[in-house]
């Protein structure tokens, strides 16, 4: 699969991410990234951008279900993009709603269309 264009760049933004609870005894959610393309226009590629208490592998099997999906995620969901988002977790509660939303932005401030992060 050929990637994005602005992959680099993502990968780059996604790193100057850090989390100050992982590894801590209420560290029992995480931040997740997942891969989007809508083939019917022009191919455009962006990003979802979640947080969970569940695994993200298992987030992303229930977001492509449709069990309290994203119509983004469910209609083009490709996979999760680890290299985004696994050096932050697991952290707790608050910090996984905090970095979902300053990741979005931040992915949002490069050009990339971004759902989620709310």
């Amino acid at each position: 699969m050929t990637l994005p264009h602005w992959w680099s760049r993502a990968q780059r933004v996604a790193r100057t991410f850090q989390s100050s609870t992982k590894g801590e005894r209420t560290a029992r959610h995480s931040v997740y990234v997942i891969l989007l393309h809508d083939p019917a226009r022009e191919g455009r590629w962006g990003l979802y951008v979640g947080q969970t208490a569940r695994d993200p592998d298992w987030r992303f099997d229930q977001h492509k279900a449709g069990y309290r999906s994203s119509a983004a995620v469910r209609r083009f969901g490709v996979r999760l993009v680890p290299d985004l988002f696994q050096h932050l977790n697991p952290v707790s509660e608050w910090e996984s709603r905090e970095l979902e939303e300053a990741m979005a932005d931040a992915f949002r401030s490069i050009g990339i269309w971004v759902e989620g992060g709310h």
